[in-house]
């Protein structure tokens, strides 16, 4: 069966934008920021996007050890994982309830890397640490700054806000506060509303899981993207999670895996539930039917949870410094193959819309390594 990516589909309009010449203070290369302060992030900017993102990818990568996926899918977990490290019911019973977006996962990766929800995530820490130091920057901004330009390298994404100001004092962060990709809505929903997050947060925030793989849920299917578009950031990831699941792509289902409605596609256990959940179907049903509702809903919540421990006053906004990103001109679609029949109408006070279906035979969606390979035996690619 020939594998084709979805994202095919899809029309990108404009390359990959420079950074924002605002005016205001001279930087390097002759670049401008609306704050002196500010300079030093273009160097980081150049750094991260030469090195760490290989060229300024959103999703496969060739390196010198051979050819991988880009980092901007971890660095964007690693975002999370610092920020969600807060937790108020802890503060309230008088015990430490960890800093929030403060780079602790990076100053303290001895502790928080062995956390299981941080498997995976030494490598993309111990690199970023070597930026931070490299640079002068505080880890708690890096990361937050890091993940903005990784999300900028996606074409559909926003761009995001991005405060600088964070100190590097921290403390390790309690065990146990970021979600799982097993855990029930309720269990989910607690945890982040416990760390500053409302349902709405949560479900915006996903967006990123529409340019997302998993790597150690099912060994079987490694890199298996979580939704058939996984090089652009659009709203693919919330219709296809709507979807009936009916495949299990892998020999054997995986950690937290469930059914998904397309060939080589992974479905976490958690989307699917909050995609059918009361308290979170209808918005995640709005989420399926809007690339730009994507992009405003998600930038917002990427903002809120990008400053979880910190006074918005103590920070300087420089987010003139990130990448616009490429746009996106397409229409939300049911991929091929699947009907209106086939979603899950879980919005207990709408009807799911009608959508369009996109024209052609059933899809089958290839793990990242299998599409490298492809490119290679199709001269598209080094070896």
């Amino acid at each position: 069966m020939k594998f084709i990516i979805f994202a095919t589909l899809a029309v990108i309009v404009g390359a990959m934008a420079r950074p924002q010449d605002t005016g205001g203070s001279l930087c390097s290369n002759g670049r401008s920021t609306a704050n002196a302060q500010c300079c030093v992030w273009f160097d980081v900017l150049d750094n991260l996007q030469a090195g760490l993102y290989q060229g300024s990818r959103c999703g496969i990568d060739c390196n010198y050890n051979g050819y991988a996926e880009s980092p901007v899918r971890k660095v964007i977990r690693i975002a999370f994982h610092d920020a969600i490290g807060i937790s108020s019911s802890l503060t309230a019973a008088g015990q430490f309830g960890g800093g929030g977006a403060d780079g602790s996962i990076i100053s303290h990766s001895d502790v928080e890397l062995t956390f299981a929800a941080n498997g995976g995530l030494g490598a993309t820490v111990d690199a970023l640490r070597a930026v931070g130091l490299q640079h002068g920057v505080s880890f708690g901004d890096l990361i937050q700054f890091a993940a903005a330009v990784g999300e900028s390298n996606c074409p559909g994404a926003p761009q995001l806000e991005f405060l600088a100001g964070r100190s590097n004092a921290s403390q390790a962060s309690p065990p146990g506060l970021v979600p799982g990709p097993a855990d029930s809505v309720t269990t989910i929903l607690s945890r982040m509303a416990d760390g500053g997050l409302s349902a709405d947060d949560t479900v915006d925030l996903l967006a990123a899981h529409s340019i997302s793989s998993q790597e150690n849920l099912n060994a079987n299917i490694f890199r298996s993207p979580l939704d058939s578009t996984p090089q652009v950031l659009d709203s693919q990831f919330y219709i296809e999670t709507s979807l009936k699941g009916t495949i299990q792509s892998g020999p054997n289902l995986g950690f937290a895996e469930v059914l998904s409605p397309i060939q080589g596609e992974f479905r976490m256990s958690a989307d699917n539930n909050l995609a059918r959940d009361p308290r979170t179907s209808c918005r995640w049903q709005e989420m399926a039917t809007n690339n730009a509702l994507v992009r405003t809903r998600h930038r917002a919540a990427m903002a809120k949870m990008a400053v979880l421990g910190f006074d918005l006053a103590s920070l300087t906004d420089c987010s003139d410094v990130i990448p616009v990103p490429a746009a996106l001109n397409a229409l939300p679609s049911i991929p091929p193959g699947l009907t209106q029949g086939d979603l899950d109408n879980s919005c207990p006070t709408a009807p799911f819309p009608n959508l369009p279906v996109a024209p052609g035979p059933a899809i089958t969606v290839a793990p990242a390594v299998t599409l490298i390979v492809q490119r290679v035996v199709a001269g598209l690619a080094e070896p």
